[in-house]
């Protein structure tokens, strides 16, 4: 799980832009996330500073809530159901204010929206309806921002993108919606990992949660 989380967030922060909030703090996130507790504190303290100056800053409060999202996972994994809920509502709460404050902003949706595919597959049905419906409005408003420009982006953040949609809908019940965006992918990147992938899709009518996301810049066979 943490490796998936770590894989993930990196590949959804993958379809920012060159200058940004995550410069600062998401290494020492994602590393917090692999398990190094002293850089997850780090991360959060980094975050928590931001937000001292700047209580509505956007991107720390996505980032921060994030953190306390992840140490939400911790607490229920280690049998602490009261501080893993009330984490798990701090964090929703933080990342739900900063998508609030920059609606438009690829640096508040990428982050929260790779996150909720990751922990949507690892959490109990009845928990992944929520998480779904945040991670699907994140990666449906990427897709209106960047819809006219998807012919000029790299490989990899647009195959995230239009893959991880077609994963989100096909796990919201959007089946059709869902194998739209498989054959754009297989249609408009077939020499890609994304586009292979996304044949062996429609091929067989199924791909493993595994292969859905998580290929590019930090894995092999994206190009």
């Amino acid at each position: 799980m943490k490796k998936t989380l770590f894989a993930v967030l990196l590949a959804a922060t993958g379809m920012l832009g060159a200058e940004r909030f995550d410069h600062i703090v998401r290494n020492d996130f994602f590393a917090g996330f692999a398990g190094d507790s002293a850089a997850l504190a780090r991360a959060m303290k980094t975050a928590e500073d931001h937000l001292k100056q700047n209580p509505k800053h956007p991107e720390a409060l996505v980032w921060h809530g994030s953190g306390l999202f992840f140490q939400s996972g911790q607490a229920f994994r280690a049998g602490d159901m009261a501080k893993g809920q009330e984490l798990w509502s701090r964090g929703m709460a933080e990342m739900d204010e900063g998508i609030a404050i920059a609606p438009d902003s690829i640096a508040t949706r990428a982050p929260r929206g790779g996150l909720m595919i990751s922990v949507s597959r690892a959490v109990p049905e009845g928990m992944r309806a929520e998480l779904l419906k945040r991670g699907l409005a994140d990666y449906v408003r990427i897709f209106e921002m960047q819809k006219d420009t998807l012919a000029q982006l790299p490989t990899h953040p647009k195959g995230e993108l239009l893959l991880g949609l077609a994963d989100l809908h096909d796990r919201s019940g959007n089946k059709e919606q869902s194998l739209e965006f498989v054959r754009r992918v297989a249609a408009e990147m077939p020499a890609t990992a994304y586009g292979k992938r996304a044949q062996q899709w429609l091929d067989t009518g199924a791909l493993p949660a595994e292969q859905r996301s998580c290929i590019g810049c930090h894995t092999a066979g994206a190009k």
